[in-house]
């Protein structure tokens, strides 16, 4: 049986700590399946789950990580067996409840997705709730009428990981998707994700929110959030759609009713947290057929171990951050 194996521990007791220790099975919270952790991922609440002030963890000491993927080695639960390959994000995963950035996980058997055909656990976890977020977007959209022939699709926060996914996936499908970044060095990298055409930021938001503009994208997916969100709604054709799962321009939305009662505008919000399971398992079942970008490599930044989270965590709250950062463990 395990004894003892590693996880990144952050700890508030006298000093703010982050940094790996051993832990014991008894360390671990309740669930009902044990899984050996293979693969998780960075995601910006992760990051956030690493500061003092990130306000996401409640109880220290605590293991961070949103996402995780790897083998069961024991379940209470008939639906899982030992050696089965699974998938666990969102829920309270990595937030209240220890997460990916584990040798091991003692995860809750109504939180957990067997990994679906056609996926490795390696790829699920390039995914990682990023992807999902992303698929989950354009599962909405496509819900709502949109569809290649009505026009180009925005993405904003484009190198992001919602953003780069959502490229990729809505170009596999068959979209024009232009995308919206800040960064000019980054358009080569955006094309290769399946990117158009490339507009700036200031291009969705000049500083001024207008309360109807000139009709410009069929739909947008739209991991920002603020006053950016705020002014492309005036700009969505009639009857088109914004998928909305980000916040990282602000919280406040400062539009008018006009878009909505003028042009037919829905405003979808996308939850990828407490995504009922049937509809997680649709999202997974996308991931792993028509949804899957041809070569999920191109997303990897890098690929890290538990022993350089410390350092590379806090990249994403500097805003260096492109596609993908996977952890080995």
């Amino acid at each position: 049986m395990i004894d003892r194996f590693k996880a990144l521990v952050v700890n508030k007791d006298d000093d703010f700590t982050v940094k790996v220790n051993e832990l014991t099975l008894k360390d671990l919270p309740d669930g009902d399946v044990l899984i050996k952790v293979s693969y998780s991922s960075i995601n910006y609440k992760d990051s956030l789950a690493t500061i003092p002030n990130g306000n996401i963890v409640n109880t220290y000491p605590f293991v961070p990580g949103i996402d995780l993927a790897g083998i069961v080695v024991s379940s209470n639960d008939p639906r899982f067996q030992e050696g089965d390959e699974v998938i666990a994000t969102s829920y309270e995963i990595g937030v209240s409840h220890f997460g990916g950035y584990s040798e091991y996980a003692r995860i809750p058997a109504n939180w957990i997705v067997p990994l679906p055909k056609g996926l490795t656990l390696k790829e699920a976890m390039v995914i990682g709730t990023a992807g999902f977020t992303a698929a989950l977007s354009v599962l909405r959209l496509e819900e709502n009428s949109v569809s290649p022939e009505k026009g180009k699709i925005l993405v904003t926060g484009a190198t992001g990981g919602v953003g780069s996914f959502a490229i990729s996936i809505l170009s596999t499908l068959g979209y024009q998707v232009e995308a919206s970044t800040g960064k000019e060095s980054e358009q080569e990298f955006l094309r290769s994700l399946g990117a158009t055409s490339i507009v700036s930021r200031e291009e969705v938001f000049d500083g001024k929110i207008r309360a109807l503009g000139k009709q410009k994208w069929a739909a947008a997916v739209d991991p920002v959030g603020g006053e950016p969100l705020a002014s492309l709604l005036s700009q969505i054709q009639y009857g088109g759609s914004v998928a909305v799962s980000g916040l990282t321009a602000g919280t406040k939305l400062p539009t008018t009713v006009f878009p909505f009662i003028l042009r037919g505008i829905n405003l979808l919000g996308i939850d990828s947290v407490y995504c009922p399971m049937e509809t997680r398992l649709k999202v997974w079942d996308r991931l792993a057929s028509d949804f899957k970008p041809e070569n999920l490599e191109k997303f990897i930044q890098q690929e890290v171990t538990l022993q350089q989270l410390p350092e590379v965590l806090p990249t994403l709250l500097k805003g260096q951050a492109k596609g993908r950062t996977l952890v080995k463990l």
